[in-house]
């Protein structure tokens, strides 16, 4: 505690020689002069003395003959001085603090994690027509009303959590496809126990088998059905004994049908083409982005006729979760030159081929089995031309809700025949 005292008192280290040190000091006890960390160095003595008792020592220093010297300076009262002197950088260091805590009270960056159906892109859509947004004031955002809201918009989302970490909102979601799978599911079987659903063709084809485990099948293997044409019907008759039709249970109809159907792809690749021939030529342009505007540091050997620009940027950050507004990258701009140059023959090919392949392997992720096809490349007017004719096989038979009528019972069609005669 007293060297608490003797901080914020302030104290000086001072070096004291002479005729009589010896005196000098019991002097300074006689007054109430209080000396410490005494030191004897033979020719001269060290001491520490409070900056308040220094400049009583004026008439004692005359008396014994000694001389004193200050050494060194320390405490409250010497470093306010320095301070002071300094008080430019202290008010931009304490402007800086402020600015900083200031900074604090907004986000600056949006963190979106488990999230596998919902794309990014979508999330912050949502995000933003909930006013959600980066800048914008930590105290406006209400994380327990945004939960809420993810869970009304997005029904594939079972759980989600929102926090605020430092300048960062990060929001955590879980997914669950089966979930929303089965509650359709059982949502249509309860619409179906009333009404009842139809398979119906999804494509123009060929019905090559079917096999019905519910519903009245309405096509067999050999028939040619049309898109929307019904495969399976949902209601099943039930007959009187004179041959008619009682009423109908209604179902959701169910079977395995295959069809047989055609895919077609068209493409076009025009003969000439501009080839990018890169010079070699590039430089970094370091760029600086505040918010939303982007500040680059001009170049003063002009600009290129031609290039490319790939852009590299980080956002700023204090320790591991303060995101700051700002990002720090660079521009690498590539100088390239256009020359115009006509595909062969055989590039044509390759390029062709690729996008066939990529469309059958699109056709096969959906169970579709490629059975034959016919593929034909013309040029005409300096554009060249294909088109692919796929035979496939497919799975087909779409769910929709059936048209047939129930059946009145007589004596509900008596009672309905009875109102119509009063109206």
């Amino acid at each position: 505690m007293l060297q608490v005292i003797r901080y914020l008192q302030g104290y000086l280290a001072i070096k004291v020689w002479g005729f009589s040190p010896e005196r000098f000091m019991n002097l300074c006890s006689n007054h109430h002069l209080f000396l410490w960390n005494i030191a004897n160095h033979g020719e001269y003595y060290t001491m520490n003395i409070s900056l308040k008792n220094f400049y009583r020592l004026k008439g004692l220093t005359r008396k014994t003959g000694t001389r004193v010297v200050i050494t060194g300076r320390y405490g409250l009262p010497f470093l306010s001085v320095r301070m002071w002197r300094r008080r430019i950088f202290i008010a931009g260091l304490l402007g800086s603090i402020g600015f900083w805590i200031w900074m604090s009270g907004f986000i600056w960056a949006v963190e979106i994690t488990g999230n596998y159906f919902v794309t990014t892109d979508v999330f912050q859509d949502f995000l933003l027509e909930n006013g959600i947004r980066t800048g914008m004031k930590k105290s406006r955002i209400d994380i327990e009303k945004l939960e809420e809201a993810i869970r009304t918009e997005f029904d594939i989302v079972t759980w989600t959590s929102a926090k605020i970490d430092g300048t960062r909102l990060v929001i955590q979601i879980k997914e669950n496809d089966l979930i929303k799978v089965e509650n359709t599911k059982d949502a249509a079987e309860n619409e179906e126990d009333v009404q009842g659903m139809d398979l119906v063709a999804g494509k123009d084809g060929v019905i090559i088998s079917i096999v019905t485990r519910s519903g009245v099948p309405k096509v067999s293997a050999g028939m040619e059905v049309k898109k929307g044409d019904i495969l399976v019907e949902g209601g099943v008759p039930i007959m009187n004994d004179d041959g008619t039709v009682k009423r109908y249970d209604y179902c959701a109809a169910d079977a395995d049908i295959m069809l047989q159907c055609i895919y077609t792809l068209k493409e076009e690749i025009n003969e000439k083409y501009e080839d990018k021939q890169y010079t070699g030529k590039e430089r970094k342009e370091p760029f600086l982005i505040l918010g939303t505007k982007k500040v680059k540091i001009p170049f003063l050997f002009g600009k290129f006729e031609t290039y490319d620009v790939i852009e590299e940027k980080n956002q700023l950050k204090l320790f591991k979760n303060y995101y700051l507004p700002v990002y720090m990258g660079k521009d690498l701009v590539r100088e390239y030159t256009v020359e115009e140059k006509i595909y062969t023959q055989n590039q044509v090919k390759e390029q062709f081929e690729g996008r066939l392949q990529k469309f059958i392997e699109t056709l096969q992720e959906k169970g579709v089995q490629i059975v034959e096809k016919n593929v034909t490349i013309k040029k005409t007017s300096g554009v060249w031309k294909m088109e692919a004719d796929f035979l496939a096989i497919e799975e087909t038979g779409d769910s929709k809700r059936t048209q047939i009528v129930q059946v009145q019972e007589p004596a509900a069609k008596e009672a309905s025949d009875a109102e119509q005669t009063q109206d």
